[in-house]
Formats: structure tokens, C-alpha cells, sequence
């Protein structure tokens, strides 16, 4: 067995064993959120990671698929109807945002996307017969996939945790395709891709609808397991706090938005209880993670894990260990 492998199975066996690991509810709420947040993460990083396009207002997508849960719950429907309808005007809201926002790539992009995310954000704020302003929407039922109930910690674990490896198998396929091969070369040489014969707009307009879906999946998860959504979840440090994540855990691998997710919901809701100013934390931390692995935490640790390797081994790098530390084409963890 590879050593990806290896890891991507100790990795699930961990997921699977916490809860028996872990008896506090308070925690398994943590990874319940750490796993939520990953998916969130891993949508913006299909944009950052493999297209090259920053994101900041990611967090109006997001929010769309909570709050339209939140509406069709109060109409009085369903929860398969609730859900359905909120990855399908997820979807439609992703491909408004994404014809806008791909008008231009740098920090054009990056400043549409802003004004984006800041004008749902203003309508989740100010229509308040559909969003009820500031007091948010309360959701007092949680679904019943299967007669398994989610209205335990564990169960609501048990439930993300099938969505989250759903989501990581999804984002593994899209990367080894074509599709996401085609991606990489947009971000890496979009001319010559257009030279090719790639449409390289709709290439990059499919890799956003596959990030809005990603995004409204975690949005749906948000609103389940907070049982409330307000403007707050809409807000540009939402969609900051997305993007810090998959930028400090790894942008364009598979394992970086989940341990980046990891680091930030747990200085945020464990750290914070014993120092009072853990945004500065936060904050100094992602500084030492730019100035030391600027590549973020997971492709960072695995070169000092080889370099520690090469140095108790008495051997000095080679442009072969240098190549397979920077792979080209495929998933990376």
C-alpha cells in the first residue's frame, strides 16, 4: 500500500473511531463542525487551489442553501424537499455569481466576488419578510435519513461524516479527471489552453458550480446543526475564514482544507475559552504558516517530514526527491 494510501485510510479509521474515543458531546459538536467547515473549505479551494481564482465572497452561497432550508422547513414541506431545493438554488445562485465573478481572473475576481458576497449578505440583512433580518430563522426539526435519528451529537456526527467522505471522493474524482486536468491548465496557462482549444471560461464555470455545490452542502449542514441561520453566517469573515483554511492547511490538495478547517474551529471554539485574544492567536499563527511553509500545513509538514528523513539517512536531496515533493497532475493530500 502507497503511503497516500495509508494515510487516506488512517485518516477515515480516525473519523470513524473519535466518537468512541471521545465521550463529550461538547467535542464530538467540535468535529462535527471541523468536518462541516472542511467541505465549506474544500469548495473555495477548488477555485484557489486548482483554478487559481480567490474567493471572498463564497460565504452568499453558503448562506443561500441554510436560508432557503430555513424557508421551505417554515412553508411547511419536508426535509427531503427542504434539502433538494436547497442544492438546486444553490446551484442557480452559483451559476449568477459565477457568470458575474468570471468576468475578469485576479484581483478583479477577487473584488467581484467581494461585492457579491456583500450584496447577499445586505439582502439577508434587509429582506426581512424571507430572512426575519437580524433574528434569523430558527429550525427546530432535524432529519431522519433511514430511521437514524440526528438529533444526538453522535448521530449528527455519524451523519457529516458520510456527507464529508462523500464530498473528499467527489473532489478526488473531479481533480483526477480531465475536467480538473483542463482546470490546472487554465490557472497555469490559460492562453495556451484558449491556443488549444479549450474553452477555458466554461471550464472554469463548471469548477464553480462544483464549488457553489460543495459550499450549499456545508450550508445545509450549518443550518441542521445550529437549528438557526442569520445574516451573521453570510458575513465577509465567513467567507475569510473559508478561504484562511484552505490556504493554511494546503491550497490545491485534498488534506489541506480539512486540517486547515481543523486549526481554525478549534482556536476558535476550544483555544478561545482559555485566551481571550485568540484572533491574535489565529492570526499569528497563519503568519508563521506563510513565513515557514508558505505551501500551507500538509504539503509543509510532508517536506520537513522528508527532509528530516534525508538528514537521518546522511543523503542530500536530489532533483528526483524534489519532483515527487512537488507532484504535477493528480490529487495531493
Amino acid at each position: 500500500m502507497s503511503s497516500r494510501r495509508a494515510a487516506i485510510v488512517a485518516g477515515i479509521v480516525v473519523l470513524v473511531a473519535l466518537p468512541f474515543v471521545i465521550s463529550e458531546d461538547y467535542y464530538i459538536n467540535i468535529a462535527s463542525q471541523i468536518l462541516l467547515y472542511a467541505i465549506f473549505a474544500l469548495g473555495i479551494d477548488v477555485l484557489v487551489g486548482y483554478a487559481g481564482l480567490v474567493s471572498l465572497g463564497h460565504a452568499g452561497l453558503f448562506g443561500i442553501a441554510a436560508y432557503i432550508v430555513a424557508n421551505v422547513l417554515a412553508a411547511g414541506y419536508g426535509h427531503t424537499v427542504a434539502i433538494v431545493a436547497a442544492l438546486i438554488g444553490g446551484l442557480i445562485a452559483t451559476a449568477g455569481f459565477a457568470a458575474v465573478a468570471l468576468r475578469s481572473v485576479g484581483i478583479t475576481f477577487i473584488m467581484i466576488t467581494l461585492a457579491l458576497g456583500e450584496i447577499i449578505w445586505g439582502l439577508a440583512y434587509r429582506w426581512i419578510s424571507v430572512t426575519n433580518g437580524d433574528n434569523g430563522i430558527s429550525v427546530t426539526t432535524r432529519p431522519a435519513p433511514f430511521g437514524l435519528s440526528l438529533a444526538s451529537p453522535r448521530g449528527f456526527y455519524d451523519a457529516t461524516l458520510i456527507v464529508f467522505l462523500l464530498a473528499m471522493a467527489a473532489m478526488a474524482i473531479f481533480v483526477s479527471s480531465p475536467l480538473g486536468a483542463a482546470l490546472a491548465g487554465t490557472r497555469d496557462q490559460p492562453r495556451r489552453m484558449n491556443a488549444l482549444g479549450y474553452h477555458v471560461w466554461m471550464i472554469r464555470f463548471l469548477a464553480f458550480l462544483f464549488s457553489g455545490f460543495l459550499s450549499s452542502v456545508s450550508g445545509i449542514l450549518f443550518v441542521y446543526y445550529n437549528e438557526f441561520i442569520s445574516p451573521q453566517a453570510l458575513a465577509l469573515p465567513a467567507s475569510a475564514a473559508g478561504l484562511l483554511m484552505a490556504i493554511a492547511g494546503g491550497a490545491g490538495t485534498l488534506f489541506g482544507p480539512v486540517v486547515g478547517s481543523a486549526l481554525v474551529v478549534i482556536v476558535q471554539n476550544v483555544v478561545s475559552a482559555y485566551i481571550t485574544r485568540w484572533n491574535f492567536m489565529l492570526g499569528a499563527i497563519f503568519v508563521a504558516i506563510v513565513v515557514f511553509m508558505p505551501e500551507g500545513l500538509v504539503p509543509g509538514s510532508v517536506r520537513f517530514g522528508r527532509a528530516i528523513w534525508r538528514a537521518a539517512r546522511g543523503r542530500k536531496p536530489t532533483p528526483s526527491d524534489r519532483a515527487s515533493a512537488t507532484p504535477i497532475g493528480g490529487p495531493r493530500l
